[in-house]
């Protein structure tokens, strides 16, 4: 049911009010998805899948309470890899396609910076500039 014109210029009325009281709430809610979010945790979790598997390998040859802290990274990555599954979920497949294409090899080669030589080829002498041609 659309609204009628008096509720259209009330929120209208809200919205620009919103604007002008709370900007950073508006860009935090502008950018925050549901993707962005699971992403987010999904990173966590990673790490603390990763934090576990350091603290059960680090301490399970100690002896003492070694055990126990070994249990407790244990423990740490059963949660961490529960929140993954749960994550993965809550993206969806178009989430999942989302990230992939994110960080597909040309996202990860603008993100780290092309290279413009990879190391052993041939250098060309038209590439060099004054400096390095001296050395």
């Amino acid at each position: 049911m659309p609204l009628s014109e008096d509720e259209q210029r009330i929120l209208d009325q809200i919205e620009s009010q919103l604007y002008e009281t709370d900007p950073g709430l508006v860009r935090g809610i502008a950018d925050t998805t549901v993707y962005s979010l699971a992403r987010r945790r999904l990173l966590l979790a990673v790490g603390g899948l990763l934090v576990g598997f350091a603290l059960l390998l680090g301490t399970l040859q100690t002896e003492g309470i070694g055990f126990l802290l070994a249990f407790g990274g244990f423990v740490i990555m059963v949660l961490a890899a529960m929140s993954i599954e749960a994550n993965l979920r809550r993206l969806g497949k178009a989430g999942i396609d989302q990230l992939s294409r994110s960080m597909s090899s040309s996202g990860l080669r603008d993100y780290f910076g092309a290279a413009r030589q990879r190391p052993g080829d041939p250098v060309d002498d038209d590439e060099l500039d004054d400096d390095e041609r001296d050395r």
